[in-house]
């Protein structure tokens, strides 16, 4: 099914704007809340998320990648440490001054923290807007894309899900706004988001608080749109994403997607047999379990084809095999797609605690360094992703 049957709404780029030669969109904006250079349009990039430690940038140039992405969590390290060598911002940082494009996503791990969300005018939100200071300071000006908020309803407590999420989130973003318009009074490069948004799939990850959140998008110029993280099943799971969004943003808003994947699907079957003809060709015991390939994989990578057999034998994965290839289509369907970014590569804490109930992040990356053994100087990759990632950069 291609993405325009999954969808039941799709939106045009705006008016007020002007496609360039390359298909990127110009703002015809002006003053100082209006970003400089080009705005991007539909474009596929690398995400590393937390952890920019297994990525390289000769890695993301064989992909023909052009956009790196990264999140940082806003805690107390920046009280006592300089932004600019927390990891994700100094990767980021060291992308753009090799010519890449950058998206940078504040996290605010409340939920993790065991934290509730600071009221505006307390010490707390007081001392918070310092730690963002810092770090605008240090990324302002320098990312092409600054996302207020990573997974905001994820990362704040169940109960806190509401209108005060809203009014936290707000505050922060009048905070940027205001900071970008008194630091480049002239205009600014990086272009504000507000971020993503999760379980649109499901119709308690639709709220009044979500609502609000779109709301508060298209009344602000300053803002080009906002983020979603559609982690699902199925492709049909993402349409309901990309027709919330989408039917809802405002002309001249746009989204991002700076995470997204079927490793809910993946989950699925991580206590599946593994597949007859793959027990039998590589001598592995047929009553062996998918989640204990992978474990084995771990401790001892596997070569390059061994993994692609592993994935091309079991039906659950070869069935998707054009996923990324769908998921862009529909993304771009819309008219309403800034940037996407996909992961790049298999990180510590996808590995790190394995077993039986991990939930198999470990499948979504272009680059298989974890599973796959270096051969030939060359790192193991998951192939058809890889292959999908290099063709949509021309589509």
């Amino acid at each position: 099914m291609t993405g325009a049957a999954l969808l039941t709404a799709a939106c045009k780029p705006a008016g007020g704007e002007q496609s360039g030669e390359d298909g990127s969109v110009q703002s015809d904006a002006k003053g100082g809340d209006a970003p400089t250079g080009e705005a991007p349009n539909g474009a596929l990039g690398v995400n590393f998320n937390e952890d920019p430690s297994d990525m390289n940038f000769t890695q993301v140039r064989a992909l023909s990648a052009k956009w790196v992405r990264g999140f940082v969590p806003m805690t107390d390290y920046f009280d006592t440490h300089s932004p600019a060598q927390q990891p994700s911002i100094a990767r980021l940082l060291d992308a753009s001054g090799n010519g890449f494009k950058t998206i940078l996503s504040l996290k605010f791990p409340f939920l993790t923290l065991g934290q509730s969300l600071p009221e505006v005018g307390s010490k707390e939100m007081e001392a918070l807007l310092k730690r963002v200071d810092r770090v605008l300071h240090a990324v302002m000006g320098k990312m092409d894309i600054l996302t207020i908020g990573n997974e905001p309803f994820l990362e704040t407590r169940k109960d806190e899900r509401n209108a005060r999420l809203n009014v936290f989130y707000e505050h922060v973003a009048e905070h940027v706004i205001a900071y970008r318009r008194k630091t480049f009074p002239k205009g600014c490069r990086t272009r504000l988001y507000m971020g993503a948004l999760n379980r649109l799939d499901e119709k308690e990850g639709r709220t009044k608080a979500t609502e609000r959140w779109v709301g508060f998008v298209n009344r602000k110029p300053e803002l080009e749109g906002l983020d979603i993280h559609p982690h699902v099943d199925s492709l049909q799971a993402a349409g309901k994403y990309v027709q919330y969004v989408a039917s809802r943003l405002d002309k001249g808003k746009k989204f991002l997607a700076t995470e997204f994947s079927l490793v809910q699907l993946w989950e699925k079957h991580m206590g599946d047999k593994i597949p007859a003809a793959y027990a039998e060709k590589y001598e592995v015991p047929p009553n062996t379990r998918v989640w204990q390939v992978i474990g084995n994989a771990f401790e001892e990578p596997v070569p390059q084809k061994r993994w692609d057999d592993f994935l091309a034998m079991s039906p659950w994965f070869a069935s998707h095999k054009d996923y990324l290839t769908q998921q862009m289509q529909m993304f771009r369907e819309t008219g309403k797609l800034a940037v996407a970014t996909y992961g790049v590569a298999q990180i510590a804490s996808m590995q790190s605690g394995w077993d039986a109930h991990k939930k198999p992040w470990i499948l979504n990356p272009l680059y298989a360094n974890r599973t796959v053994k270096e051969e030939n100087g060359r790192v193991g990759r998951t192939t058809v992703w890889c292959d999908s990632f290099r063709a949509l950069q021309d589509s």
